[in-house]
Formats: C-alpha cells, structure tokens, sequence
C-alpha cells in the first residue's frame, strides 16, 4: 500500500528536477541555434555556456533530448504568438497588418531559435528520433497559421481557397525563404516578409 502513496517531497523533488531541465534548456537554446544540430554536442554547449559537461549530461542523456526539449519548449510557446492579432483585430487589414508585423518581429528576435528549428526538422529525415517531436510540434503550427486564415477569411466574410496543410506549407515556405536570407545579411527580406505575409493572407482569403 504504501508503494501507492506519492509522498509531497517526492513530487517537490520531480518539480524542481523538470524545472531545471527548463532552465538549462532555455538558457543553451541561442548557441544551439549559433551552432546547428549537426555540429553540436553537449560537451560543445558546454564549452559555450556557463554550465559543465557535468550538469548538462546530468539532466540530458544527450544532445538530442536536449535539443528536442528544448525547442518543443519554445515552440508550444510561440504557437499562441499571434492570437493578440486575432483577439485585437476588427477588419482584416488590422488583422493582415499585425500579423504581418508579428511574423517580421520574430524573425528579428529569434532568429536563432528559427534556425534551429528548420534545422531539426531536415535532420528528421534522416534521424527517425526526431520525427515525433517535429511532427507534432508542426500539427501545431499549422493549426496556428489556421486560426489566422479562418479569422481573417470570416472578416472578409469568405472561406479560404486551400486547407491548412496548404496555408501552412505557403507561409512556411515564405518565412523560411525569408529566414534564410535573413541570415545572409539581405534586410531587405524585413520588408518582403511584411508585404508577402499581407499578399498572401490576401490571396488565400479572395472571394
């Protein structure tokens, strides 16, 4: 019976385990981004973080449990990102405007977490312990992306021309494409990803 009984110290000990994990994983999360998925091990992101080898592999088998955690952390988070241009837009060029404005400030803050991010995702092509969690955590973008088309397509009182998996794919596209160049030192791409981000919320959304 009593094997059955979850004291609190042991729960208050699983709490604080998890926290930590979190606070590693957050804090290692811009060099894995500098760094990349390939490049990177836990002996590495600890020659570039305050924390020793020790302490990372004590709290992560290894890079991918580390990596995987961690961006699943950031994404779950971001993926409410633009649900204050939804609740705060009455027309849909309100709508189209903050979006397009949220789409540009991620890109500029967290670039690296972006990074990391597309390079998690070709990596599950080869590596089949990526897959769940990219998986997922797309499901969970496209449903994003999803609840923006569908508000703005009922402002202008019609239905969007394509399903999420197409809505999704198009402005994925767009936002990496603009990643990309981003990083190469174009920042004109600020721009194009505001503009297209409205011309494509447009397109999809024509009646």
């Amino acid at each position: 019976m009593t094997d059955l009984v979850q004291s609190p110290a042991r729960f208050e000990r699983v709490d604080k385990f998890e926290r930590r994990r979190g606070e590693l994983a957050d804090a290692t999360l811009a060099t894995l981004g500098e760094l990349g998925y390939a490049r990177t091990s836990l002996r590495e992101i600890a020659q570039k973080t305050e924390f020793s080898h020790g302490v990372l592999h004590y709290y992560f088998k290894d890079k991918i449990e580390l990596i995987t955690f961690g961006v699943r952390r950031y994404k779950e988070h971001c993926v409410t990102r633009y649900d204050a241009a939804i609740a705060l837009a009455t027309t849909p060029d309100e709508l189209a405007a903050g979006f397009g404005e949220a789409l540009v400030d991620t890109l500029l803050v967290d670039t690296a977490m972006h990074r990391l991010w597309y390079d998690l995702r070709t990596q599950s092509a080869f590596e089949e312990v990526l897959r769940p969690t990219v998986i997922d955590l797309d499901h969970q973008l496209q449903d994003m992306i999803w609840r923006v088309v569908k508000t703005y397509a009922g402002l202008r009182r019609t239905e969007p021309g394509v399903d999420e998996f197409a809505a999704y794919t198009m402005f994925d596209g767009l936002f990496e494409n603009c990643l990309i160049r981003y990083v190469s030192g174009d920042g004109s791409v600020v721009e194009t990803l505001r503009a297209q981000s409205v011309w494509l919320l447009d397109t999809i959304c024509r009646g």
